[in-house]
């Protein structure tokens, strides 16, 4: 509950919470806050004692921390149902950008050197217009349509 509260700050609080409340009321009001802790804890289990209980037996092994969308994508890529780990480990995000990188690189230096624009080893010179496109084959202009 506290993982993000350092020793400093939890010093901090006590100290102003001796100042505020005076060394005398503190346990009191420790006492009182504790109580209201506990109330609204047993609120909500028995909050989700019913949900469970009206939504019957094909929702028993239904968590609540599974409507926290992190929660819910990171267990479905635990459970490998789907094939979402093929999916992910077939995709190397690294080397994509590393071909697409390199596509690049290449077209610069092609281009800088004036090559003829054939495609060498499967790549397709991007910078070349292609020798059928004309400026007729542009769809009219629709002002109204935007």
């Amino acid at each position: 509950m506290f993982n993000d509260i350092g020793a400093l700050e939890l010093v901090t609080i006590v100290v102003l919470a001796v100042l505020v409340f005076g060394p005398d009321k503190l346990p009191k009001v420790i006492q009182d806050v504790m109580r209201t802790v506990r109330k609204i804890r047993e609120f909500s289990e028995s909050a989700k004692a019913d949900i469970r209980s009206e939504l019957g037996p094909e929702f028993k092994d239904f968590e609540f921390e599974d409507l926290n969308p992190k929660t819910f994508i990171r267990k479905q890529l635990d459970n490998d149902e789907l094939g979402l780990k093929e999916i992910r480990n077939g995709f190397d995000l690294k080397k994509e950008m590393a071909e697409v990188t390199d596509a690049v690189h290449s077209r610069d230096t092609e281009a800088s050197s004036g090559s003829s624009g054939s495609s060498e080893g499967g790549r397709i010179d991007m910078t070349k217009k292609p020798e059928d496109a004309g400026k007729d084959d542009r769809p009219p202009f629709d002002a109204d349509a935007t």
